[in-house]
């Protein structure tokens, strides 16, 4: 994933020195778990962002199986910048 500098939600997120917001890293976990499982996000149990995605960098989200819930990473190189626990439904 990489979210261009023009995205239209950057500029009031932070002026000046944007960083891509939480809920659009969401939306492309949400994106994976359709690709992966033809599933819609249900529900976000646990987020955690640990560092900034800075618009035109590359990060890759991984999804894997968590005892019925799925958990989610999204990394750049190998920097953890969110992770965290989702549901999915059909």
């Amino acid at each position: 994933m990489c979210v261009p500098p023009e995205h239209p939600c950057l500029p009031g997120h932070f002026p000046g020195h944007p960083l891509v917001p939480g809920v659009l890293l969401l939306e492309h976990v949400a994106k994976a778990l359709r690709d992966w499982r033809a599933q819609r996000l249900a529900r976000v149990l646990e987020a955690k962002f640990l560092a900034p995605l800075h618009p035109g960098e590359h990060a890759e989200v991984e999804l894997g199986d968590a005892a019925g819930r799925i958990r989610f990473e999204i990394r750049r190189e190998d920097i953890v910048l969110a992770r965290g626990l989702i549901e999915g439904a059909a």
